[in-house]
């Protein structure tokens, strides 16, 4: 079992158990690593709030477990909006939108790939996508997918400016509770 693989496995639980999602670990830097932790709601968003507490649960985990040899700094972080895809369901949750994949290994003769992801071939594990320059839908392997993440542009930050514009809608009538000790 790799080291990220066996990090996964240590803390999964816990942020299952606090209600959040475990997107990606990731450790790098050289002679002071850095442990990235990702994560995010399971009912969405993610604030400083949600990161401390994510903190101090891995903190105590791994001052317990130990499996990093030497120092490292503990980073937390949301995923953002040009989010890394590294689930299955990130692939079928983010349809619609544009995305870069990068394969560990050339398949069919090429490595990278930009497009609108279109989906997930749960049976063959493949992810679907409309290349940009040639508007050609591809399948690729997931298992093949060194990296993937959504591209940062105004159809994203539109349903970014929708989603927190629904947030906000939601809490306003939150606010607005009648008051009847007065009658």
């Amino acid at each position: 079992m790799d080291l990220m693989t066996r990090i996964s496995d240590l803390i999964e639980p816990t942020l299952d158990d606090m209600g959040y999602e475990l997107v990606r670990v990731q450790l790098f830097g050289g002679q002071r690593q850095t442990l990235q932790i990702m994560a995010e709601r399971k009912d969405g968003g993610m604030g400083i709030e949600d990161c401390t507490a994510i903190s101090h649960a891995v903190s105590a985990i791994l001052d317990v477990e130990d499996p990093i040899a030497g120092a490292y700094h503990l980073e937390v972080s949301s995923p953002g909006l040009d989010r890394p895809l590294t689930r299955a369901k990130d692939f079928v949750t983010w349809a619609g939108f544009d995305a870069k994949v990068e394969l560990a290994q050339p398949h069919d003769g090429r490595k990278r790939f930009s497009g609108q992801l279109l989906g997930l071939d749960a049976e063959a594990d493949t992810v679907q996508m409309r290349l940009v320059e040639t508007n050609e839908e591809v399948s690729i392997p997931r298992a093949e997918i060194g990296k993937a993440k959504l591209i940062l542009n105004d159809s994203l930050l539109a349903w970014a400016k929708a989603q927190q514009d629904e947030e906000a809608g939601d809490s306003d009538s939150d606010d607005t509770a009648v008051n009847d000790d007065d009658n």
